[in-house]
């Protein structure tokens, strides 16, 4: 048995209906990690898929002994099965990615190595090199500007699926439905360090994407409403202790 301290990276994925594609994801995840120094574990989350999701990942976890497995009763969102992830997560660090394999494993050494090494609580990939139909692209990038007009942000990517972050600063993040597009503005938020790097975007080969632009739309503009309304009432204050006089 691993001891929890003795875990240095957990890597989380959400699936639904992604069969076809996780077998060569988690071969991709476990080659990656052999590039990390220490422990790791890789822990997918099935978000009450109804395809053959329960029987592949019954049998990687045979062929994986570093693989955790959780099943949501019933579909609940892509957010719920994220966040399902991270409360079992046990390394000192988190790496998430999507589960379709246009996220590539192969960048999880670089960023942690970039959270490790420099002054970064949150390393978020920017897809700068989309491989998705030119109307997704475009309709990402409108999106991304009005996220960042009514956030106050400048995040070129927030909703890239690649991200790798301090477990302990999950304590201070609360998530809602459609939240875990917006980790680096939360992350900033409560006051912690981000930086976002370009990384690798592939392809989709196999299985259905789940978001079209219209389901996009109407969930984004909602939710950009609400992480502004968030930002314009978080608590900001700085506190001195009073000392007491030296003839006290």
């Amino acid at each position: 048995m691993t001891d929890d301290h003795d875990i240095q990276l957990s890597v989380v994925t959400a699936a639904y209906d992604e069969a076809a594609n996780l077998p060569r994801l988690i071969q991709e995840i476990d080659a990656a990690l052999k590039h990390i120094p220490g422990v790791h574990e890789i822990i997918i989350v099935d978000d009450g898929s109804d395809d053959a999701t329960p029987d592949v990942c019954g049998q990687l976890l045979d062929q994986y002994p570093l693989l955790r497995v959780r099943r949501l009763a019933h579909r609940s969102g892509q957010t719920a099965a994220i966040d399902a992830g991270f409360r079992i997560a046990r390394g000192t660090y988190v790496a998430m990615l999507d589960a379709d394999l246009q996220n590539d494993p192969a960048d999880v050494p670089r960023l942690l190595d970039m959270l490790i090494t420099g002054p970064y609580d949150l390393v978020s990939g920017w897809r700068s090199r989309r491989q998705d139909p030119w109307i997704r692209r475009l309709s990402s990038r409108i999106a991304n500007d009005i996220r960042n007009r009514l956030t106050h942000e400048s995040i070129h990517d927030s909703a890239c699926g690649l991200k790798v972050f301090r477990r302990a600063c999950l304590a201070q993040i609360k998530l809602y439905t459609g939240m875990h597009r917006f980790l680096p503005t939360l992350f900033r938020m409560e006051g912690f360090r981000v930086v976002e790097v370009p990384v690798n975007h592939r392809p989709r080969i196999a299985g259905i994407a789940k978001y079209g632009i219209r389901n996009r739309a109407v969930r984004g503009l909602r939710d950009t409403l609400a992480v502004r309304w968030m930002h314009s009432r978080a608590l900001r204050y700085e506190v001195e202790e009073e000392r007491r006089s030296s003839h006290a």
